[in-house]
């Protein structure tokens, strides 16, 4: 705001308030309320799908410039259509957006959790290495399988399946591309059985230089 917005806005002298004031600030909050629902979904009050890949590039473009990497979990709760089918679509609703309150609640403030579409959420890992990745998505995963939805007087669970990826510096992907690799992991975990989180082996992502466990037991063996 420039110098003269800010005396322009100035109430009279004797005056505390001014209703000029009150509907500029009444306005401000109506724009920023707006520009916040373009980006949430509105069932589940996460980031949504073309908000995720405004955030998703940004971030990979960070991981470009650094050598911080950016992971990403791929989530799909199994077998949703029997929770439509079996309790109705308002119970899919509810199990939306106890799954989507499940998630939140277990990240960080820096991660973006994001419906991707239907049943499926993206979540994007700031600096955050493969490892840690995988830690995170196994512990949504059994939140989500011990956390009971609760609709009317009906009490069921879900479970769900995850793909995990990390994109380091020197890669150029796009949002999509990194998808599509999370993806791949997300369909061998549904194939495998679902209520799983697969992901690469850790060795083909392990940053230039570092040794990995085995090869340090291998070097420290007399």
């Amino acid at each position: 705001m420039s110098p003269g917005d800010k005396e322009s806005e100035r109430c009279p002298i004797g005056e505390a308030s001014c209703v000029r004031l009150d509907e500029l600030h009444q306005a401000r909050m109506q724009i920023s309320e707006l520009s916040e629902q373009v980006h949430v979904d509105s069932l589940t009050g996460l980031y949504n799908y073309r908000h995720f890949l405004q955030l998703a590039e940004q971030e990979l473009e960070r991981t470009r410039r650094n050598s911080q990497p950016t992971a990403l979990i791929m989530v799909d709760l199994d077998h949703f259509k029997r929770v439509n089918d079996d309790w109705g679509h308002e119970a899919g609703n509810q199990t939306l957006r106890r799954c989507a309150s499940l998630i939140k609640n277990e990240l960080r403030k820096i991660d973006i959790p994001c419906r991707y579409g239907g049943e499926e959420f993206a979540l994007l890992l700031p600096a955050t290495e493969l490892p840690h990745a995988v830690a995170v998505a196994n512990r949504l995963r059994l939140v989500i399988q011990q956390s009971p939805i609760e609709f009317g007087d009906q009490r069921f669970s879900v479970t769900a399946s995850m793909g995990v990826d990390v994109s380091r510096k020197g890669e150029d992907l796009t949002p999509g591309e990194f998808v599509e690799r999370a993806d791949a992991f997300l369909y061998q975990a549904k194939i495998g059985g679902r209520n799983r989180v697969c992901h690469p082996d850790y060795a083909a992502v392990r940053p230039k230089g570092q040794v990995g466990r085995e090869e340090k037991d291998e070097l420290l063996r007399p």
